[in-house]
């Protein structure tokens, strides 16, 4: 299941894991003009763990994940 919401600066994407156990915590997304963080309680650390990335590596993630296994280097139309 998931959710998504518009705040006024970004969008918010929930992950909620279902299903049998052991489940995961929620992972919440937030995408904004310049980047998109990964937000996931950790309850060993009793924190929340952050994950940042760039639109270039969210990129290159949503390219990854129609490829096979290799190493590969997106080329963009600003760089040609």
């Amino acid at each position: 299941m998931f959710s998504i919401e518009h705040e006024f600066d970004s969008t918010v994407i929930t992950l909620v894991d279902e299903g049998s156990t052991p489940l995961g915590e929620d992972i919440v997304i937030n995408a904004f003009g310049e980047c998109v963080t990964l937000e996931q309680y950790n309850p060993r650390t009793d924190k929340t763990e952050k994950i940042t990335l760039s639109m270039a590596q969210v990129q290159d993630l949503a390219a990854a994940l129609d490829l096979p296994e290799g190493v590969y280097s997106l080329v963009r139309e600003k760089d040609l």
